[in-house]
């Protein structure tokens, strides 16, 4: 794996950067809005760059996917599914959920499903160990423990 240079752009985000095995140096600025730019820099002059390109965060994650990123995220889920009886999933807030637009208390998931939501991502920034005053929102994707089956009974009530 190539060698990936990270530089802070305060106030913007943050510059990641490798050279490609074709001598190309590419990057991405990662910005704390969750948009991304993808770089392309001259193979004479490494300094300039001669294609950028702005990819809102469904862009960004369609790329993403097309680069096989997805299958790599889907495997370590995968592995990490099951460790000693717990479930651990991430499951997305639906349109249709009784539990979207409402308060981690006023859903009362813990005690309705004895899963745990241990992180709640919402375009793309996590928030780990919400409190009961966090609010769900529909498409937000929630990281849930617990055993299998209450986390099914939090899956059913997310859908």
């Amino acid at each position: 794996m190539a060698k990936v240079q990270e530089t802070l752009l305060p106030g913007v985000g943050v510059r990641y950067e490798f050279t490609a095995g074709t001598g190309v140096r590419i990057g991405v600025i990662s910005r704390f809005t969750g948009e991304r730019d993808l770089l392309v820099f001259d193979s004479v002059d490494p300094d300039r760059c001669v294609l950028s390109i702005e990819l809102d965060s469904d862009s960004a994650h369609t790329l993403i996917d097309l680069l096989g990123g997805s299958q790599v995220s889907q495997r370590l889920a995968d592995l990490m599914t099951h460790v000693e009886g717990l479930a651990i999933e991430q499951l997305t807030v639906g349109e249709g959920s009784e539990l979207a637009g409402r308060t981690l208390a006023e859903s009362q998931v813990q005690r309705r499903t004895q899963a745990s939501v241990i992180a709640v991502i919402r375009d793309g920034d996590a928030e780990a160990a919400p409190g009961a005053d966090f609010r769900l929102e529909v498409g937000d994707l929630v990281v849930a423990l617990g055993m299998p089956d209450a986390v099914a009974t939090l899956a059913e009530l997310l859908a």
